[in-house]
């Protein structure tokens, strides 16, 4: 199907769920189900997985969904799949939440959040990720400095070029969703990506194992 057919198609979808229509919500649900599986899966830490796991969290957040129907027709200045995706994200931090509230201290312990204990700790995300690309042997000894130091110098980066790259790059999402999520204009957006793009690619060249493949990389 094009690109012109999809887009019309899930116009289609949203005009039916904003009437309420669940079937339309459920069809367009499975449709995107690949992407925001992705997205849940780069949010979430590795070492949470035990306690939280990204088909729950679509689980519930189909039925949350189903349940603010009312409130897509309130948000059309929103595209139907950055709804979406915030009533995910929503679901995603009310599921955290749940689950370490009170221990929220001890989990920190265990698991490096970043920003503050908010559990889309963007630079660790990155750094896991493209971790990813090390799998020899002789670089699989040195994940954990490489991890630390990379983790550190994502941190460095300006928080807004983070986030772009985070939804660009490994949540998928285009050039539009992207500005549309930040709240700022597309030629922003783009601009802040291949900035973030260009940064990047200067971390990843200082760091042992990923000076050869950096420009592959991004």
């Amino acid at each position: 199907m094009s690109s012109e057919a999809d887009d019309t198609n899930d116009t289609g979808l949203r005009a039916r769920a904003e009437q309420g229509d669940t079937a339309a919500l459920a069809e367009f649900f499975s449709v995107h189900r690949p992407r925001l599986w992705r997205m849940v899966d780069f949010w979430l830490d590795p070492r949470l997985r035990t306690r939280l796991d990204p088909d729950d969290i679509l689980q519930e957040s189909y039925l949350n969904a189903a349940q603010r129907l009312p409130h897509l027709a309130r948000n059309r200045e929103m595209s139907f799949l950055v709804w979406l995706r915030a009533v995910v994200r929503q679901t995603f931090l009310d599921a955290y939440r749940r689950h370490f509230g009170a221990r929220q201290r001890d989990a920190r312990r265990d698991v490096p959040l970043g920003g503050g204990g908010a559990p889309f700790a963007t630079s660790t995300s990155l750094a896991l990720q493209l971790m990813g690309s090390l799998t020899s042997p002789s670089q699989a000894a040195m994940r954990a400095e490489l991890h630390g130091r990379l983790e550190e110098a994502i941190e460095r980066m300006d928080a807004l070029d983070r986030e772009v790259l985070a939804l660009r790059h490994f949540e998928e999402l285009t050039n539009a969703e992207t500005a549309e999520v930040l709240g700022i204009q597309q030629k922003a957006a783009s601009m802040r990506y291949m900035r973030a793009l260009g940064r990047l690619k200067e971390i990843l060249a200082e760091l042992p194992g990923f000076a050869s493949g950096a420009s592959a990389g991004t």
